[in-house]
């Protein structure tokens, strides 16, 4: 599966992007999906997942009540909007599928995109 992220862009603090992940597969309802996130200088963070069925999803605690994540598996891609964005969200993301729940261990999903980079100006 090749995964291509896309939507990054610069915006201010307080705004909002949707991030987007486009798979070659057909359909992405047997992949666990992730996306995650490496700030320059930093390591690589999780920041949320979703399971195969699309009804769980989970996010690293930076995240939570400010980043969704969501899949349309008619049009094979994955989402995150991204709202209430702070500086400290600044990044290149990372989406990552793999038929196994890895949790938040970017290194063992097989299929990892090229990354999408987020800029957020205070």
């Amino acid at each position: 599966v090749q995964l291509q992220a896309s939507g990054g862009g610069l915006v201010q603090a307080g705004g909002s992007l949707r991030l987007s992940c486009a798979a070659s597969r057909r359909t992405i309802r047997t992949y666990v999906m992730a996306w995650f996130r490496q700030a320059a200088g930093k390591e690589t963070e999780f920041v949320a997942r979703i399971l195969w069925s699309g009804t769980s999803a989970f996010y690293a605690e930076s995240v939570k009540g400010r980043f969704t994540i969501s899949k349309d598996d008619a049009k094979s891609t994955m989402y995150l909007q991204m709202d209430s964005l702070t500086p400290e969200d600044t990044a290149v993301y990372y989406c990552a599928a793999d038929v196994t729940d890895w949790g938040d261990t970017m290194t063992r999903y097989e299929f990892r995109g090229q990354g999408t980079l987020v800029t957020v100006s205070s």
